[in-house]
């Protein structure tokens, strides 16, 4: 699957811990990446400063579903679920 242009779930619903260009801290669960266009493109896409996560993440219908509300929800389960586990541990 490719990636759906307009979606941009991968750039809010997941915390990001490593360095992002413009968010030296990365970013929080939920919040919106500063590189995220008003039409839900990244403008670092392709980019070498791109965090690993990003450049590593494939889009799957599992995840993505066939909707940008479906992604949001699913990555937003899936970031919530990977807090519990290591709270458990």
């Amino acid at each position: 699957m490719d990636c759906r242009l307009g979606c941009g779930a991968c750039c809010i619903a997941p915390s990001i811990t490593s360095p992002i260009p413009g968010m030296p801290d990365g970013k929080p669960a939920g919040v919106r990446c500063i590189n995220l266009t008003d039409d839900f493109l990244c403008t670092i896409f392709g980019r070498a400063d791109r965090p690993k996560v990003c450049a590593e993440f494939t889009a799957e219908h599992s995840v993505c579903g066939d909707d940008r509300q479906y992604a949001l929800n699913t990555l937003t389960d899936l970031e919530n679920l990977t807090g519990i586990i290591a709270r458990v541990k």
